[in-house]
Parts: structure tokens; sequence; C-alpha cells
């Protein structure tokens, strides 16, 4: 396959060490994302662009081409303060906003009457992954997926990206 094609699959994620069954999109809509747009973990893209429509496999993703090594150093101690009116629980996961405007997503390890210490890795961080996919559908995405990268458009996202009231009135 080549880049700029919306890709439609079907999978079921596993840990590749465990067998544990981590995601799966089996009965529920296909998985679209634009191909070359990196869009979804490097080492599943690669292995997908070697499928054809209606072709199986299962793939194996090092942590490295998935969510990255786990790092230590994304564990950070902050005051329990900064978390007023959050009824913390070990293991919740919390979103913020990062440094650049994006949603950062961390996750509780642990707190204490005056610090909460949070990890800042993926969840599936420092894991092999094993992808079991059916490769649905693929088209050439049209002009305006490949300026937005959202497939269906901006549109079918809920909205233009415009700021104005209705997309239809300008």
């Amino acid at each position: 396959m080549s880049n700029n094609k919306v890709i439609s699959i079907e999978y079921t994620l596993y840990d590749a060490n465990t067998k544990e069954q981590l995601d799966s999109n089996i009965g529920q809509a296909a998985l679209e994302y634009i191909s070359g747009m990196q869009q979804i973990i490097p080492g599943l893209e690669v292995e997908l662009e070697k499928l054809n429509v209606g072709e199986n496999a299962d793939i194996h993703v090092k942590a490295a081409d998935a969510y990255g090594e786990y790092n230590q150093e994304a564990i950070q101690v902050l005051p329990k303060e900064q978390f007023a009116g959050v009824d913390l629980v070990e293991g919740m996961t919390l979103y913020g906003t990062g440094e650049d405007g994006e949603t950062t997503q961390v996750i509780v390890q642990s707190f204490t009457d005056d610090e909460v210490t949070i990890d800042f890795n993926h969840p599936l961080a420092g894991k092999e992954l094993m992808f079991t996919v059916a490769i649905l559908d693929s088209r050439d995405a049209t002009q305006e997926e490949i300026q937005t990268g959202v497939v269906g458009g901006l549109e079918a996202a809920g909205g233009c990206g415009c700021g104005e009231g209705s997309c239809g009135d300008h």
C-alpha cells in the first residue's frame, strides 16, 4: 500500500508476553487511518503496508516501535495541592495540557497527604504488542482528508475548523 490511502482494519490487541487481550474493535466500527500520516503506531503501520484488502495477519510489534520503552524519568512527584478538587485513586488516568498545548495523559501511581506521584509514560510503554488484524478496505484519501488528516474530513469529525456556527453558513 502507499501513502494517502484510507485503510480500514479490524483488530484485536494483545500483550505479546502475557497474551492478555488489551483492546479490540471486532463487532464495532472499523479503525480507519490515513497511511503515511503517522496516525497509528509505526511498527503496526509498516507491517500493514505489506497486506492487501481481505488479508489477515498476526503482527508482533516491539515496544520501541509501539509506545516506546518505559522511561523512569517520566515519573514525577508533585505537590498534592496541584490536584485540589480531584478525588485521587491509585491507577486513575488524568488528562492535562502539556507545554505545547497538546493533551497529556498521566497515571496516578501513588499519593500521600502532601505529594502525588504521577507517570507520564503511555500505559502501553515498554510492552511488546501482538495485533491480530484484518484489512477490510482501502481507498484513496480525498484532498480534504490529506489536508486535515481526518478520515471523512472535518465536517465528519464534528466541524470544519472555521470557528463559525454551522459549516454550511459560509
